[in-house]
């Protein structure tokens, strides 16, 4: 199924920003600039809804397991037809 391949490689997406902040690449680096505007939309809010861990950033973790819990939902829905 096509959506559930777009969420595998949206996972491998977050994984890399990930990687990214750790490797602390120049914000005008053209793959730090494209891993920001894909991820930023969805970790920017779940950062505002987090509390602070004194800069320990769990918004990803929190983003796979969403998007791990979707995948899961649309694998079974796909499965039961």
């Amino acid at each position: 199924m096509l959506l559930i391949s777009l969420l595998d490689v949206y996972t491998l997406v977050v994984f890399g920003a990930v990687i990214t902040s750790w490797v602390q690449l120049p914000p005008d680096h053209p793959i730090a600039n494209f891993l920001h505007t894909v991820t930023e939309p969805l970790l920017g809010p779940i950062r505002q809804v987090l509390p602070d861990m004194g800069g320990l950033d769990r918004s990803p973790m929190v983003l796979l397991l969403a998007v791990r819990l979707v995948r899961g939902a649309l694998l079974s829905v796909a499965t039961a037809f």
